[in-house]
């Protein structure tokens, strides 16, 4: 059996024994890569007296070899320290997969000596032994290592037993590497089951992929299997009916009726009957027996959106469906069951509203059951390229115009633009601009005058006239300088006007024509 030890003698073969003993515990052992790495050198200098021993890795690319870990350096240094791939005696280890056997690195001139800055004299040379890593027949590292020159020894013996120690290194490596590779699919196939399954309980109806919105998502995905009251808040035009649709249509109830009510368009002397049905003759003009909305609604969802503006009595009646399940057409003592889920809307703040007795508690309690709020279209900027591209699409189509974009100027406008009308403020814009493109773009003046004026138009002209055409000329360029790749000669021959004018209204207009430049 072949002796790790520079020395022939029967302790030094038990030593070597020893020291693999302890190496393979080692490598069987859960810890980091590195640290048992570590581990292993020190055994192989402490009970083989196999001195400076270093682990290098070959690259994903294959392109360098690193510095895994070396004995007494430190990480920083280890790390700094690499080969190209055929570069000194590793690079040519690695290469070639044959061990390299130097008996005095003072007479290799391939040794590079990077990493451990040895001090040979006459008195104190070093012999150095390093051997490839592999896996079959591919070479994925080296095991170097020093020993103490002495003519009578073995070095052939010693590299053998250090092959030993690379070879189970190997299969550490390669098993730990597998290990990683398929956690790191395991981590990427649930992260791509995760966005599938977001994309699947994203309602069809609603547009958007701001966190804002994937909140959303996940507490209609809650509370739509159950028939818990829910209650949405947020500004007007944030798509409050929209969330209201996702969760019924997502819901058992699926299959019944969505009806809605809209409370602040009914009057006060309208909305019970509205609600609740009445009997023939239960007032003036009730000329025949009506259902109400809560009947129509059985088995479905009935909205109540600006539930606000419902009148204390209005609210009393409200609450003896939500507790009771049962209410009473107008003019009738007749009570009927009510098979419905409550869903409410509102813009205002009915916290408020409770404590200036505007609002019943008990009520805000009912129908405060599962609350979601919709965020304003200032909050989740990241979706307004989003839906200006969905509602371009939509009003294209239905005006029959092919639209191939929107210009960057117009992009940059909606960006900066507060949006106080929400999504429904969007789409009429975005309605209009498409009204009035004429060459299948949406640019900056085709947007209302409110966006015109933000910060994003960039003009310096006097007055509303000036500042238009000022705003139209500037998206002529920027699209002509697009297209050009930021050539100033080639866009002022393909706007038909000299470079010189064209440079003069760049520069004066503040375009940076360079951003457009198309690398190489």
């Amino acid at each position: 059996m072949s002796s790790l030890q520079p020395t022939s003698s029967a302790s030094g073969s038990h030593q070597s024994l020893d020291g693999l003993y302890q190496i393979s515990q080692i490598l069987a052992a859960g810890t980091a890569q590195r640290e048992m790495l570590a581990e292993v050198l020190e055994v192989m200098d402490r009970e083989m007296a196999l001195l400076r021993g270093t682990v290098m890795l070959l690259s994903a690319d294959g392109s360098e070899i690193t510095t895994e870990i070396a004995h007494n350096v430190s990480p920083r240094g280890a790390q700094e320290t690499r080969y190209l791939h055929g570069e000194g005696i590793v690079g040519r280890v690695v290469k070639t997969g044959t061990k390299a056997i130097i008996p005095k690195i003072s007479e290799e001139p391939d040794f590079l000596d990077r990493l451990h800055k040895r001090r040979v004299t006459a008195d104190n040379e070093i012999s150095f032994i390093c051997v490839p890593i592999l896996l079959g027949n591919e070479s994925i590292g080296a095991l170097a290592c020093d020993v103490e020159f002495d003519a009578a020894q073995d070095l052939q013996d010693i590299a053998q037993g250090v092959s030993i120690i690379a070879s189970m290194i190997a299969r550490t490596v390669h098993f730990r590497r597998q290990s990683a590779f398929e956690r790191q699919h395991l981590e990427e196939e649930n992260l791509r089951l995760r966005e599938q399954l977001e994309d699947r309980f994203r309602p069809e109806n609603l547009i958007g992929n701001s966190g804002a919105m994937r909140e959303v998502y996940r507490l209609i995905h809650q509370v739509s299997p159950s028939d818990a009251s829910v209650l949405i808040g947020g500004e007007s035009g944030t798509g409050k009916e929209l969330v209201a649709n996702a969760i019924h249509y997502s819901s058992p109830r699926a299959k019944g009726p969505f009806v809605k009510v809209n409370c602040a368009a009914l009057s006060e002397n309208l909305i019970e009957s509205e609600l609740f049905g009445h009997e023939k003759g239960a007032f003036t003009g009730a000329l025949q027996a009506r259902k109400g909305r809560i009947e129509e609604a059985e088995g479905g969802t009935l909205f109540l959106d600006e539930i606000g503006d419902f009148s204390h009595s209005t609210q009393v009646k409200l609450l003896r469906i939500l507790q009771e399940r049962e209410y009473q057409r107008v003019g009738s003592n007749e009570n009927r069951k009510a098979n419905v889920r409550i869903v409410c809307a509102t813009h205002r703040d009915l916290d408020a509203m409770v404590e200036a007795g505007e609002f019943r508690q008990d009520l805000f309690y009912r129908i405060n059951v599962f609350p979601i709020h919709m965020p304003p279209l200032r909050d989740r900027r990241d979706d307004v390229t989003l839906l200006a591209d969905f509602f371009t699409e939509r009003y294209a189509k239905r005006m029959g115009k092919p639209i191939l974009r929107i210009s960057t100027p117009a992009i940059n406008m909606m960006m900066v633009y507060h949006w106080p009308g929400n999504v429904r403020e969007l789409e009429n814009c975005i309605e209009r601009a498409v009204l009035l493109s004429s060459d299948g773009v949406i640019r900056g003046h085709h947007l209302p005058p409110s966006l015109q004026t933000s910060d994003a138009t960039d003009t310096s002209g006097q007055g509303a006239l000036a500042d238009r055409v000022a705003l139209f000329e500037r998206d002529i360029i920027v699209d002509a300088l697009k297209r050009t790749g930021g050539n100033v000669s080639a866009a002022a021959r393909e706007l038909e006007t000299t470079q010189r004018i064209l440079g003069y209204r760049i520069k004066q207009l503040q375009i940076d024509y360079r951003k457009y430049r198309t690398k190489a």
